[in-house]
């Protein structure tokens, strides 16, 4: 089966980081909103290439899978900012301090699913980081 995979996963600067009122720099690209009263008032942007987007293919993976590894969430879909049929995207992501620190190891790696075979022999797919 035909998987997508994120390669080229860099850190980008938000337009709107730039609102000094709102949002406050913690480090390497993590952002807190101060409009956000929750735990998961962290920001950070990243951008990356989806490769291997045939016709059918799903492009919310593998960052499905990323957002659940890490206990992060979309926090801005940042359309303005993506150009339409491309296969580079760009997307805001919040969550708690710790959680986007961790998601970071993402960077500058390719990130994919990876099918294998559990001990009863079913075939499972996995989120795979190289």
């Amino acid at each position: 089966m035909d998987y997508n995979f994120m390669q080229n996963i860099q850190i980008e600067k938000c337009l709107k980081y730039s609102n000094k009122d709102r949002f406050e720099r913690i480090e390497n690209g993590i952002y807190l909103d101060s409009e956000d009263e929750d735990d998961t008032k962290y920001r950070m942007t990243i951008s990356y290439e989806l490769v291997n987007e045939t016709e059918g293919n799903n492009n919310q993976y593998p960052l499905e899978d990323i957002l659940d590894k890490y206990f992060i969430y979309v926090s801005d879909f940042l359309e303005a900012e993506n150009e339409k049929e491309s296969n580079r995207y760009k997307y805001e992501l919040g969550g708690e301090l710790e959680d986007l620190k961790k998601a970071q190891e993402i960077i500058g790696k390719k990130v994919f699913n990876r099918e294998f075979k559990d001990e009863d022999g079913q075939t499972r797919v996995k989120l795979a980081i190289e």
